[in-house]
């Protein structure tokens, strides 16, 4: 896992999250559409590191999470944008 290539994918998801009352998120699943329009629901196993990044004056909450997915573990990054409240799966 260490070293392991991860592909950019940046696309939106749907979370369901909980909050802690400092307003800090935490993920649990995500359901995200594939290209055939199929839905893959992913539960999140484990929160490996969240960070602050800001993009041209966007704040973002990076996550990077690992769950088994197909049987097999992988990391994956999940970004929370502050301003607009949206989730997106960046690299997996």
């Amino acid at each position: 896992m260490v070293g392991e290539i991860m592909k950019i994918i940046a696309k939106p998801v749907d979370m369901v999250c909980w909050f802690e009352k400092t307003g800090v998120p935490h993920p649990v699943r995500f359901k995200v559409t594939d290209e055939d329009e199929s839905e893959t629901i992913i539960r999140i196993d484990k929160v490996v590191t969240v960070d602050k990044e800001k993009i041209v004056g966007n704040d973002m909450l990076v996550f990077k999470c690992q769950s088994v997915i197909n049987n097999t573990q992988k990391i994956f990054e999940l970004k929370y944008e502050l301003r607009t409240c949206r989730w997106i799966l960046f690299k997996m």
